[in-house]
């Protein structure tokens, strides 16, 4: 079995899901350049075994398009690829609910199963979705310390809700709120937390919250 080249496999499959480099590097945890280096100057060399795994799974193709030896195909628990049942991947990686984490490396290390009749009546994509833990309690009630939640990555018109973000290389969980001239309002439900103004350019938006889950 002949693969293309996995840089303009994944150039292409970018295109076909339209979704960015910038955004697909912020999936596995990178800089926002880092795919686009890959893609455009060959740093790195090649794409690491859980950056390809996360990757796959979310344009939901053969880890062997992205590079995988010939003998190995996706190792992460589950398939977003057919049957009733979707699997999620489970990153870990905080959202942080408190005065903001620096996110590590980003690893998936199991998965969130749900209905792919559930997911399309939500008007989601499994290829789009993540699944991250919160960290603090800045998002108290809404959200608590230790919860997980879906994010999903589709790209979609930025609209008010409880988004992840990133902020000068931290990651937040937020409700965010547009205000006149392009500003941002980023805003803590426990209201112990004053709220966050920045300009739009000035963060990254990773997704928007579509569902928590975690212990009564």
């Amino acid at each position: 079995m002949t693969m293309a080249d996995p840089r303009a496999r994944l150039l292409a499959l970018a295109g076909e899901r339209n979704v960015s480099l910038a955004q697909l590097s912020g999936l596995i945890g990178r800089n926002a350049t880092y795919l686009q280096q890959f893609v455009r100057k060959g740093s790195p060399r090649k794409l690491g075994e859980t950056d390809r795994a996360v990757l796959a799974r979310f344009l939901g193709v053969d880890e062997r398009e992205l590079g995988a030896p010939e003998e190995k195909s996706s190792t992460l628990p589950g398939s977003v690829g057919g049957g009733d049942w979707a699997d999620v991947p489970r990153l870990a990686l905080g959202a942080s609910a408190g005065p903001g984490a620096v996110p590590q490396e980003e690893r998936a290390f199991g998965a969130l199963r749900f209905a792919r009749r559930w997911l399309r009546e939500q008007g989601l994509d499994a290829r789009h979705l993540a699944a991250i833990a919160v960290d603090g309690d800045s998002m108290d009630p809404t959200l608590r310390d230790g919860d997980e939640i879906l994010v999903d990555r589709a790209p979609r018109p930025l609209r008010d809700g409880i988004h992840v973000v990133r902020l000068d290389d931290a990651l937040l969980v937020k409700r965010l709120e547009q205000r006149p001239g392009g500003m941002i309002s980023l805003i803590s439900d426990n209201r112990a937390y004053r709220p966050i103004e920045v300009a739009l350019p000035d963060i990254d938006v990773i997704g928007r919250v579509v569902w928590k889950g975690g212990r009564i």
